[in-house]
This record gives C-alpha cells, structure tokens and sequence, in this order.
C-alpha cells in the first residue's frame, strides 16, 4: 500500500507541474514578463490576482506557470546529460577493468568528494547565465552516483552466461555493452534519474536565487525567490508560491522515484515487507 501510495502522490505532483509548464500560455492569466502594472504591485491573493502580484505587479500566478517550463527544462535536459555520461564511464569501467576502470573510478570518487552544487556554481562563473550554460554545468556536475551504479551492475553481469554466449556469437564490446548489459540494468538507472531530476530542479532554483541561473525579468522560481527577499514581511506571498513550487516539484519526484525503486528493485521491495 506504500509502495503504491509514494508512486501515485509523486506521480500526479509531477503530472502536475509538467501540465502546468506545458500548459502555461493556456493557462495562464496574462504574460509574466511584459505585464507590469506599478499601480496593482503587491497586490494581495483574491479573485482577480490568485496569487498575487510582485513588486512590479506582474501576477505570480502567470510566473509560477511559466517558472515550470524553465524547471523542467533544466532538470530533465540536466539529467539526459548526467546519465548518459555516468552510464558511459561506468558501463564502460565495469566491463573492460583494467587501467581504464582505475582511471574511471579515481574521477568519480574526485567527484563525490567536491559538492556538485559548488562546482556548478565554479562552472557558471565563467560563463554567461542562461538556459544552456545552467544545463551544461548541472548537466556536468552530478554524474558520479549512476557512474557507481552503472559500474557495480556491469561488473556484476558480465560474468552470466548469456554475455559469454554474445563473446562466442562474435559481438563487440560495445554492442554487448549496450544490447546485453545496459537494458538488464535499467531499473536501477530509471530510478536514480527520477531522483537526479529533483536535485537539478533544486539546484537550479539555488543558482537562479544567487544569480548564476536563468537572470530576471524570466520566471524562474529561483530568482522570484530572491526578488522577494526585500518583501517577505510586506508581501510574503511572493515568496510563499514559487517556494510550494519548488516544493511540490521536489517531492512529487523523490516520491516518484521511491516509488519506481520499490517496483523495480525486488530486493528493497522485500526488505520493506
């Protein structure tokens, strides 16, 4: 009942953010950058402002809609980046061993030990923010975990018979790699990328808060956060509506993916019961 409870909560809190950004100029009231009106700012939530409005009355509502779009984008581009190239190394690090897999192992443990979020930030000091270079340096700094995974699962599978029937077939390295390895370890990096993708959309939201991300007058959660820091006792419903977002969008997604480990990992599925 738990397993299903987390998949379904975090499922429909993800289906929910990703109608919201992909529905956002449907949905939406009125245009989040350009309409600015000085005489409704800060404007309390009611009935024509459901969130409120900022300090340059625009409506939060219509921001925080479109704050999806750029949360989504980061994460799921982030992740695509960061999983491709753990699953490069490790799979590659596990299967052939040697030197390669000392070089491989030596990186990924270099990694785990600087804070992601510290070296995207290093990254997006030099270079220009902006949409690609946050999903180049988020895309680049958190690889190490499905790097581990995908080289524990390699060195655990390349030992079972149908692998050595491949080698007698006459495949190559690679096309074992990729036809025999890689789809019996996809569970584990399923799971690991729903949880990747909650850590991007957070970091995302810290790098835009410092001023390294998506840079005003664009709706992103992070920035509206810090555009808020000088109204949190005046109007702290500015503050209040990007943070759920950014809430509810990090849950729905660690529970999302607690969910997908207890259905796809029998082992944690049994240790629960």
């Amino acid at each position: 009942m738990k397993i299903r409870a987390n998949l379904l909560i975090g499922g429909a809190l993800f289906a929910l953010v990703v109608i919201a950004g992909i529905f956002a100029p449907w949905l939406a009231h009125t245009d989040p950058v350009m309409d600015a009106d000085l005489m409704t700012a800060e404007e309390p939530p009611g009935m024509a402002f459901w969130f409120g409005t900022d300090a340059q009355g625009r409506d939060i509502y219509s921001r925080v809609l479109y704050g999806a779009r750029i949360s989504l984008t980061v994460g799921i581009l982030s992740q695509i980046i960061n999983t491709a190239i753990g699953i490069a190394l490790g799979l590659s690090a596990g299967y052939w061993g040697g030197w390669w897999d000392d070089f491989v192992s030596a990186l990924t443990n270099l990694m785990l030990a600087i804070p992601s979020l510290i070296f995207a930030l290093a990254i997006m000091a030099i270079m220009d923010p902006g949409l690609v270079s946050l999903v180049i340096a988020l895309g680049l700094t958190n690889w190490s975990f499905t790097c581990r995974l995908a080289r524990a699962s390699a060195l655990s599978l390349k030992s079972q018979g149908y692998v050595q029937a491949a080698r007698i077939l006459g495949y190559s390295d690679i096309r074992i790699m990729f036809t025999q390895l890689l789809p019996n370890m996809l569970g584990p990096l399923i799971v690991i990328g729903t949880l990747g993708m909650g850590g991007a959309v957070l970091a995302e939201a810290s790098l835009s808060f410092l001023g390294l991300g998506i840079r005003p007058p664009f709706p992103s959660w992070g920035s509206m956060l810090s555009d808020a820091r000088d109204q949190i006792s005046t109007a702290p419903w500015i503050l209040i509506f990007p943070g759920m977002a950014i809430f509810m969008t990090v849950l729905g997604l660690n529970l999302l993916g607690d969910g997908l480990r207890d259905i796809l990992d029998p082992q944690s599925r049994t240790r629960r019961t």
